[in-house]
C-alpha cells in the first residue's frame, strides 16, 4: 500500500471516529461482486458511507462465509481497520430458501444451521445485526405447521443470540406473512428477548399500507423499542426490487422521520449493482439524497 492511500484511508478512519447523530450504511449488493473486500469497504467509505452490510444469499459462495476460517476472518477485520469502513450489519437472506419454518425437514434444519454460523460470524467480526427474512416459508405454502416450525425455531435463535451478544432482527417482507412491524410484533412480544428485534424494510412497509389502506409511518411507530435499523429502500405498488430511488412510491422524508422518533439511528440504504459503469458515483447520490433527508433530522 503506498503512502497516499494509507493516509487517506487513516483520515477516513480519523473521519468516523467523529460521534455523529446517526450511521448510515451501505448494502453489499450495491457494489460489484468481483470487487475484493478491501475494494468494497474502501468504495463504501469514499462514497460517504459509515459502514456495510455484508450479504449471506442463498448461493454457495454466499454462504461459505460463515466457514471462513480463522485467517480469513482475520485478514477481514485488518480490512475494515485498515480502509476505515467496518461490517456493522449482516444480511441473511440465504434464509428465503432455507426459511425456518419450512415444511421440508432438511431446508429447515439447515437454514438454522446457516442462521447459527451467521450469528457466530457477526459475533467474531463485530457485527452488531444479524438481519433475518420475516418468512415462515417462501417457496412454498404457508400453513400453521410453518408458522409454528417458525416459531420454535426463532426462539431458539433468540437464544443462541443472547449467548453472542447479536442482535437478530426480522425483516419485513413482502407476502402477508411479516409485511408489517405490527405483525413482526407479534413475534418479539412472545418471545420477549433483548436480542430480538425488527429490521423494517421502508419499501415492504409501504406497500403493505397500500394494499391495506394504512399509514406506513404509524406501522413504523408500532415497534417503538424494538427497531435498531431500516432498510431505505425504493418500491412501487407490487413491486418490492430493483426500484431507481426517486422511480417509486416510498415517502422517505415521511419514514426517517418516523424512525428518527422513536431513536432509530442506524440506517441501510438497499439497491443492486445492475453493472452501470458510474456505480461510484450512484453510491454517492444515494448517499447524499439520504443524508439530506437525516442532517435535517438533527
Amino acid at each position: 500500500m503506498n503512502a497516499s492511500r494509507k493516509a487517506r484511508d487513516r483520515h477516513l478512519l480519523e473521519r468516523k471516529t467523529f460521534m455523529r447523530e446517526y450511521a448510515i450504511g451501505l448494502y453489499e449488493k450495491a457494489m460489484p461482486a468481483h470487487l475484493s473486500w478491501k475494494e468494497k469497504l474502501r468504495a463504501a467509505g469514499r462514497a460517504g458511507y459509515d459502514y456495510v452490510e455484508i450479504s449471506i444469499d442463498e448461493t454457495q459462495e454466499k454462504i461459505r462465509r460463515i466457514d471462513m476460517d480463522r485467517g480469513e476472518r482475520l485478514s477481514l477485520i485488518r480490512d475494515m481497520y485498515e480502509t476505515g469502513t467496518p461490517i456493522r450489519s449482516m444480511c441473511v437472506s440465504a434464509l428465503t430458501k432455507y426459511s425456518l419454518g419450512n415444511s421440508d425437514k432438511g431446508l429447515r434444519e439447515r437454514g438454522m444451521e446457516i442462521a447459527r454460523g451467521a450469528i457466530q460470524l457477526a459475533e467474531d467480526l463485530g457485527v452488531r445485526i444479524v438481519m433475518i427474512p420475516g418468512y415462515d416459508i417462501y417457496y412454498g405454502e404457508s400453513t400453521s405447521q410453518t408458522r409454528r416450525f417458525f416459531e420454535e425455531n426463532l426462539e431458539k435463535l433468540a437464544l443462541f443470540a443472547a449467548r453472542s451478544g447479536v442482535l437478530v432482527e426480522m425483516e419485513t417482507m413482502e407476502n402477508a406473512f411479516m409485511n408489517t412491524v405490527w405483525k413482526a410484533m407479534y413475534h418479539v412480544s412472545r418471545i420477549n428477548s433483548v436480542y430480538l428485534g425488527i429490521y423494517p424494510d421502508s419499501g415492504n412497509i409501504t406497500n403493505a399500507a397500500v394494499a391495506y389502506g394504512s399509514d406506513e409511518a404509524q406501522d413504523l411507530l408500532s415497534g417503538k423499542g424494538h427497531i435498531s435499523s431500516i432498510h431505505l429502500k425504493e418500491t412501487r405498488p407490487g413491486k418490492f426490487r430493483e426500484i431507481p430511488y426517486g422511480k417509486g412510491h416510498v415517502d422517505f422524508e415521511k419514514i426517517i422521520q418516523a424512525a428518527w422518533s422513536i431513536g432509530v439511528r442506524k440506517y441501510v440504504t438497499e439497491f443492486w449493482y445492475q453493472g452501470s459503469e458510474t456505480w461510484e458515483e450512484e453510491l454517492s447520490q444515494v448517499n447524499g439524497r439520504m443524508r439530506q433527508i437525516l442532517d435535517r433530522q438533527v
